[in-house]
C-alpha cells in the first residue's frame, strides 16, 4: 500500500483571522510597553486599554485607529500591539 503523510500546512492550525475595521480589541500591554507609541504618550497608561474592548476604526499601513467605548479621543496604534477581544 502507498501510505501518503499529511503535510504541515494541512495538520497546523489555522492562523488567527487578521484584525479589520470593526474588531473588537485590546492592547498588548507586553507590546506596546517599551514602544514608540508608548513613549509619546502619558508615563502610566490608561488600564482600560488593557482590558478592552477598543473598536478599529480605520486601518492605514501598520496601524489601526481605536475608538474606546469612553468618552476620550481616538488613538493610533500599531497593529501588532493588538489582540482580538
Amino acid at each position: 500500500m502507498d501510505e501518503t503523510l499529511p503535510t504541515p500546512a494541512a495538520s497546523a492550525p489555522a492562523a488567527p483571522s487578521p484584525l479589520k475595521k470593526g474588531s473588537l480589541v485590546r492592547v498588548c500591554q507586553v507590546a506596546y510597553l517599551g514602544s514608540t507609541e508608548a513613549g509619546a504618550s502619558d508615563p502610566t497608561p490608561p488600564q482600560y486599554i488593557f482590558e478592552g474592548p477598543g473598536e478599529i476604526l480605520a486601518l492605514k499601513g501598520d496601524y489601526a485607529q481605536l475608538r474606546w467605548r469612553r468618552p476620550v479621543p481616538d488613538v493610533w496604534l500599531r497593529l501588532d500591539q493588538l489582540e482580538a477581544c
